[in-house]
C-alpha cells in the first residue's frame, strides 16, 4: 500500500492482477480442455506418470504434495478406470510401482490437444502485435514460475 495515497503500490497490482489472470486462465483450461472429465489430482498423476514413469505411491504422494492416503484414493479410482495399473517394484517385493495404461497414454494425449486447440482458437482471435506481446511475456511468466 502506498502510504501516502492510500492506493496499492503498482507493484502489488500488478501482483494482484497477474495472479487473478493466471488463475482464470487456468480454470478455463481446466474446464474447456478435460474430455475425461478428470479431476486436477488425476490429470496431474497422468502426467507425472507420462514425464517419469512408474512410481510407487510414495513417491507420487511425494512429488505431487499431497498425503500418501490421500494418493492412494486417487490412484484407485485412476486403476479403477484402466488408466493406470500395477506392477511389482523391480528390487523391492514389498512396493508397487504405478504406470499409465494405453488408456492413460491415449487421455494425455486427448487433454493434450483439446488444450493446444483451445489455446490456438483463443490466440488466433488476437492480432498478430497481441500474440508478439502475449509471447514476450511467456518468457517472463517462465522466469517467475522458476524463481526461488
Amino acid at each position: 500500500m502506498d502510504r501516502s495515497s492510500g492506493m496499492p503500490a503498482p507493484l502489488e497490482t500488478a501482483v494482484t492482477e497477474l495472479s487473478l489472470a493466471v488463475g482464470q486462465l487456468l480454470r478455463r483450461l481446466r474446464a474447456d480442455t478435460n474430455p475425461d472429465g478428470l479431476t486436477w489430482s488425476q490429470t496431474m498423476v497422468l502426467a507425472r506418470l507420462d514425464k517419469t514413469g512408474p512410481m510407487t505411491t510414495a513417491d507420487l504422494a511425494r512429488a505431487e504434495g499431497v498425503k500418501p492416503q490421500s494418493m492412494g484414493a486417487t490412484l484407485a479410482e485412476l486403476e479403477s478406470e484402466g488408466l493406470v495399473s500395477r506392477q511389482p517394484h523391480p528390487t523391492d517385493g514389498r512396493q508397487v510401482l504405478f504406470a499409465l495404461t494405453e488408456a492413460g497414454i491415449q487421455a494425455r494425449h486427448r487433454r493434450s490437444a483439446a488444450k493446444q486447440k483451445w489455446l490456438l482458437e483463443a490466440m488466433a482471435r488476437f492480432t498478430p502485435e497481441e500474440r508478439e506481446t502475449l509471447m514476450s511475456a511467456v518468457v517472463l511468466i517462465k522466469r517467475l514460475g522458476e524463481a526461488e
